[in-house]
């Protein structure tokens, strides 16, 4: 199967800023890959390395063995779908669709049947006929990415193509692209800085930060295997607890910390807190309690956000359920406790 990218050192440098620095990583053919960080980490430069757009200071990029970088952009077999969706507003859903094939001087007829059918692919076969002008946001985004599929490209690059979608329609679009990529199969790469987003769609998540990739890794390794704060911070719902390391020796607020793993660091860690994780009575086997004082407890539906002052007078937000902690709401002022189990308990380093 085709569409297989190996990445190696790829370095972009804007005077001293360094956009990309020595970024490796590989990409197995078929696979839905997302480039995920926040603005300015480097996702797009990575992107637009791989589509031709930036020639990179230094490093290689090859699709099945073959240097990428040496071909322009029109010869790298790649179907592209950018945030504004780059559509022509004069021609007709069909006409749009098709247009990549009439680049390549496909056959009139040709071009028809196979626009026709990618429309299909999209269920927007029945708007073939449409202006651009007169469609919604998820029916541009849904032609963007026929026209990008349509002469098969052997990679599909997409640059937050959800973005500028309501929540509901993107949550709604997110699902109906992951389904599109398993029935096609075609390798994806996907920039976006929604992690929610990442962790619904992607096979394997590049975490990038300041032009670096801080951790490769499938969504659930990602999300209870970080290696640092930087990804647990930014995949999922977290908060940290302050961990002192001694000699070898952690504890929390003084009193001894299990973990699931030991910790091999010699600075300090902290401890992630994961709404799902905690535990709201005190479990069964070894667990880190955390006693705590309410600040405020603020209502948000099937949940509510608990403002707390730690023991050593640093503060966390952490969510509860009330029914499945089967605990009532509590009042400011109130003294709490909550515990994370030993397996439950995830160490990481990094910056407060």
């Amino acid at each position: 199967m085709d569409g297989q990218v190996a990445i190696r050192e790829v370095q972009k440098n804007y005077g001293s800023f360094k956009a990309l620095d020595g970024v490796s990583l590989d990409i197995e053919p078929g696979e839905f890959v997302t480039l995920l960080g926040p603005s300015g980490s480097g996702k797009t430069t990575l992107l637009n390395v791989l589509a031709g757009f930036t020639r990179p200071d230094s490093g290689s990029v090859k699709m099945d063995g073959v240097e990428f970088l040496t071909l322009p952009p029109h010869k790298r077999d790649l179907g592209m779908v950018f945030q504004s969706y780059a559509l022509f507003p004069h021609m007709s859903v069909l006409k749009n669709v098709g247009y990549p094939l009439k680049l390549r001087k496909v056959a009139k007829g040709e071009i028809d049947r196979r626009a026709r059918a990618a429309l299909d692919v999209v269920k927007m076969g029945h708007l073939a006929d449409r202006d651009i002008g007169a469609l919604s946001g998820g029916q541009r985004q849904r032609v963007a990415l026929a026209r990008a599929m349509v002469f098969e490209p052997k990679i599909l690059l997409m640059d937050e193509p959800l973005s500028a979608l309501d929540k509901n329609l993107r949550e709604h679009m997110q699902i109906e692209l992951k389904r599109l990529h398993d029935q096609l199969g075609t390798t994806t790469v996907y920039v976006t800085h929604d992690q929610r987003e990442a962790l619904t769609m992607s096979d394997r998540i590049a975490v990038i930060n300041n032009g670096t990739l801080v951790q490769y890794d499938t969504p659930s390794r990602l999300y209870d295997h970080p290696v640092n704060r930087f990804v647990a911070e930014f995949i999922g719902e977290s908060g940290f607890l302050p961990v002192e390391v001694r000699e070898g020796r952690l504890t929390l607020f003084g009193e001894p910390v299990v973990s699931r793993d030991p910790w091999r660091g010699d600075t300090r860690a902290w401890m992630l807190v994961r709404p799902e994780k905690l535990a709201w009575r005190e479990p069964e086997g070894p667990a880190n309690r955390v006693d705590a004082t309410v600040c405020e407890a603020i209502y948000q539906g099937d949940s509510f956000l608990l403002d707390l002052v730690l023991p050593d007078g640093g503060t966390i937000d952490v969510r509860c359920n009330p029914h499945t902690a089967n605990i009532a709401i509590p009042s400011s002022g109130d003294k709490i406790s909550f515990w994370i189990s030993r397996d439950n308990t995830v160490l990481v380093e990094g910056e407060a």
